[in-house]
């Protein structure tokens, strides 16, 4: 298994991580304890050291599973990431909601959430500690500075903002790199759905930071698990999708499988090598659902490298819509900087570049 740093720290994580959410929600359907452990230990078997939590996934239940499986391996042979921000405390929710619940971001919520989060994970220490779903207006310079406090504490060593939930967010994750020293952004980013990833390295490389993706098999697209037909139930996080991810996302898989097949391997891994190409994208943070799955990223990283001239062709391909017409263009960015909201998906260029 391949192992990256975020920029220039020393956290070192590998290349393929496992996002802990499905063991916190049944947007993917149910998982139980035992079928959570067991896929925890055979991420592990693959090379996977890395493993993406929040608090927020079930309330705890997610860090609560991960600590049970940290009592099974030595605790320096893995990489444990967290999130703070959401108050489940005074806003649990509703089982099976989607909707967004109350955020808080004061350097006390921190401080009460990091310790809730150790206590339920079993550890002294958490390697990644991000701003769950942070936006611009939500920015505080005491909490940034708390932050590093606890990182100079050695409570943490690694911090960042985890963009969502909606793909988008391109000026909060640049300013976080470039104003607040962030060292890690993670965003929605995948082969169908380039920006504001693209960017996001551009300006890590330059910052000396790193990039974790999620949804970087653009909801099952692109590990060849949708069809034409596929219904998306009431809970399934898909359901958001409009229907020109699933018909245009189902045309522009057929026009990348040749690449797959021409390097020896499947479409999901294809989508994995793809992002692995770039050195600012630190770990994919998939969400597997099964131990096919799991095996399938694991396996992609040593896979054959895509050429030069094939990464030009697919780059020019995206940004044409693989000439299939404006409908097939990616979904609108959220936006904290816009006034209506949002912004038609586009290429801007990181501002390092323009500096």
């Amino acid at each position: 298994m391949e192992r990256r740093k975020f920029g220039n720290t020393n956290l070192e994580v590998s290349a393929i991580s496992l996002g802990c959410w499905p063991f916190g929600v049944d947007w993917w359907g149910h998982h139980t304890d035992e079928q959570a452990l067991s896929l925890m230990k055979f991420a592990f078997d693959q090379g996977i050291t890395f493993y993406d939590c929040g608090d927020a996934y079930g309330n705890g239940r997610a860090e609560i599973l991960l600590g049970q499986f940290l009592k099974t391996v030595p605790r320096d042979k893995v990489e444990i990431g967290s999130k703070f921000g959401y108050d489940i405390y005074s806003d649990p929710g509703e089982p099976g909601s989607h909707r967004e619940r109350k955020q808080d971001f004061s350097p006390k919520f921190l401080r009460f959430a990091l310790e809730k989060s150790m206590q339920r994970l079993g550890t002294d220490v958490i390697d990644l500690y991000m701003a769950h779903n942070i936006k611009l207006p939500q920015f505080r310079d005491d909490v940034f500075a708390e932050l590093e406090k606890i990182k100079d504490e050695g409570k943490i060593k690694v911090w960042g903002v985890s963009l969502g939930p909606a793909i988008g967010w391109r000026e909060d994750g640049i300013e976080a790199m470039t104003h607040h020293n962030a060292k890690a952004v993670q965003t929605v980013y995948n082969l169908f759905e380039q920006n504001p990833g693209r960017e996001f390295c551009e300006t890590a490389r330059a910052m000396r930071a790193g990039v974790l993706a999620r949804v970087h098999d653009n909801s099952s697209i692109l590990k060849d698990k949708v069809r034409i037909d596929t219904e998306i139930g009431i809970s399934d996080h898909r359901k958001f999708r409009d229907q020109s991810w699933k018909i245009y996302g189902l045309k522009k898989l057929e026009l990348v499988r040749h690449y797959a097949s021409d390097h020896g391997m499947n479409v999901h891994q294809l989508a994995c090598k793809w992002l692995l190409m770039d050195s600012a994208l630190t770990s994919i943070t998939g969400t597997f659902l099964n131990e096919e799955e799991i095996r399938e990223a694991a396996e992609s990283v040593d896979k054959p490298a895509l050429n030069a001239a094939e990464m030009r062709q697919l780059a020019e391909d995206y940004a044409r819509d693989w000439s299939l017409g404006d409908e097939a263009h990616p979904c609108d960015l959220k936006s904290s900087a816009s006034p209506t909201g949002s912004v038609r998906s586009s290429y801007v260029p990181s501002p390092m570049l323009i500096a």
